[in-house]
């Protein structure tokens, strides 16, 4: 079976001053609470949205 390749998204900047369709993103990848590091599969739509809120999260190198 072939490794399917993951993305690392951390949550550095809080949502509260956003509007809602962001911090529904911010949700919907899976953050609960400030400085996070998520792991997610690297396909385009979680890559749009991080190209969404890109002013709350960053990608950690691996």
């Amino acid at each position: 079976m072939a490794e399917t390749k993951k993305i690392r998204i951390q949550y550095f900047r809080s949502a509260i001053a956003t509007p809602v369709k962001h911090k529904l993103v911010v949700k919907g990848l899976g953050f609960t609470r400030l400085n996070q590091i998520v792991e997610r599969v690297d396909t385009p739509s979680i890559r749009g949205m991080v190209k969404t809120i890109p002013h709350l999260v960053r990608i950690i190198e691996n």
